[in-house]
């Protein structure tokens, strides 16, 4: 068989089912993109803009994707000066009613990202920028930064925009541990502010006698177990608010008055769920539209992050779950998604042990996010996608929620770059392909990206309705 337009050498071709490649951006070639957003303009045209978090740049990727079969690669664009700033990154990105916000980081996380105790006198922004598209979307007008208080930490990880005055963010704050829910109005954008905000009560530094909280430091497993943020919090037209809080589950909050959030409802997945050495316990709550069903995940991690053969311990599982929230304050597991398939001719037998050689941290990481603010997006309740990590991209028909049916994927070429030639040059494990996020426009064309690599767009085959 011939190899594909998209093949990264002879044979390297990845693995497909029920979906085409119609393209591939290598972007600049010189770093990849991590959250993805994507803006239509009055005129027509599709801009697609990534975060670069951690690599060899930071900042936002801007690309032209009008043309699905022939998308064009505009600017990396720099928020900040590197020189300046040198541990400041962009982790995620949100666009809605002209506006892109983009979230801004200064260390933190996990071990393979910088941990700054040791750094605090470089400078560094941790907070949220906001941009005006409207004038030109290939050169974003700045227009003001909201500051959240917390020097040398995580900041702002994700956050929710769906237009309108409010910013829901996952985000630091000097009296509590983890990143809690702070509530931002950017109505006047050169004066963004903090109205409200929410948090689990155990994250309350100031209220056990003795307690320490050091926000440089890096989120080792025993604090991945812990609640906390990690959103976003996703905010339905009634008011509910849907958060993944790492180990403390699901929450389902009251938002309807922004300065005062209630808890509604909570369900934990721990420990049955989330492995020790995974990411987020619990990552992202999505709320299907037109439905009482919350879609949840336990993020797993990407392979690259450890030395073959380094694991001993069994990992819990990390899955994507059906949760029906017909009453809010009972939050209720109905459905697992199924494993990911394995292809025929993949020389792995499962997605769990890959080329790791032991169990490593195997789980989905983020799903396509339907909102009613940004009409551009697919909408649909019945159809969800994963960025599944090494699994690569899947479609689910959720149609039937007890019934959740995996109707096709893509694990993308192998990026065979050395590590040398690595956007993450620290990375001591396999560098096989690793998907990370999925976007949907209103035609019907995903755009999916990966570590090490630049974007693919997709579609559907014609048969699959």
């Amino acid at each position: 068989m011939a190899d594909k337009f998209y093949a990264k050498g002879p044979g390297n071709n990845g693995y497909i089912k029920n979906l085409e490649v119609c393209s591939f951006n290598n972007l600049d070639g010189n770093c990849g993109m991590f959250q993805m957003a994507l803006y239509k303009t009055k005129d027509g045209k599709y801009y697609l803009y990534g975060a670069c978090f951690g690599g060899t740049q930071h900042g936002i990727m801007i690309s032209d994707v009008t043309d699905p079969y022939n998308t064009r690669f505009v600017k990396h664009f720099p928020l900040v000066d590197p020189k300046e700033y040198p541990t400041t990154t962009t982790p995620k990105v949100q666009i809605a009613d002209d506006l892109m916000i983009c979230a801004m980081s200064a260390g933190s996380g996990p071990g393979a990202l910088v941990d700054q105790s040791k750094l605090k006198s470089i400078k560094c922004e941790v907070g949220i920028r906001i941009y005006s598209l409207k004038e030109d979307p290939e050169n974003p007008k700045f227009l003001g930064y909201w500051d959240c208080g917390v020097p040398h930490s995580i900041g702002v990880h994700r956050f929710m925009y769906n237009g309108g005055p409010y910013v829901y963010l996952s985000c630091e704050h000097e009296r509590f541990e983890g990143m809690i829910m702070r509530i931002v109005d950017i109505s006047d954008p050169a004066n963004p502010k903090e109205v409200g905000n929410w948090w689990s009560p155990e994250q309350f530094a100031d209220g056990y006698p003795g307690r320490e909280v050091d926000h440089t430091a890096a989120h080792v497993p025993s604090f991945m177990d812990k609640g906390w943020m990690h959103g976003p919090p996703f905010v339905r037209e009634d008011g509910l608010c849907f958060c993944g809080y790492c180990g403390d589950g699901l929450y389902v909050l009251d938002v309807n008055d922004p300065t005062r959030p209630k808890c509604v409802g909570n369900l934990k997945l721990m420990p049955v769920f989330s492995s020790h050495l995974a990411g987020a316990r619990t990552h992202t709550a999505l709320p299907l539209p037109g439905r009482d069903l919350v879609v949840v995940t336990n993020e797993g991690e990407r392979f690259q992050f450890f030395k073959p053969g380094s694991i001993t311990e069994t990992q819990a599982m990390n899955n994507i779950h059906m949760i029906d929230v017909r009453d809010p304050s009972k939050p209720t597991l109905i459905a697992e998604f199924p494993y990911p398939e394995v292809p025929e001719d993949f020389p792995y037998k499962n997605f769990n042990e890959m080329n790791l050689g032991c169990q490593g941290p195997f789980g989905p990481h983020n799903l396509h996010e339907p909102m009613s603010g940004k009409p551009w997006l697919e909408q649909r309740g019945d159809r969800v996608y994963c960025c599944y990590f090494a699994a690569g991209l899947r479609v689910y028909d959720v149609s039937d929620p007890y019934y959740i049916k995996e109707l096709a994927y893509f694990i993308p070429p192998n990026p065979n770059k050395t590590p040398e030639e690595s956007y993450f040059p620290g990375f001591p494990g396999p560098r096989n392909a690793t998907t990370e996020d999925v976007i949907v426009d209103d035609r019907g064309y995903i755009i999916m990206d990966a570590l090490d690599d630049g974007f693919y767009v997709l579609k559907m085959d014609e048969s699959i309705k």
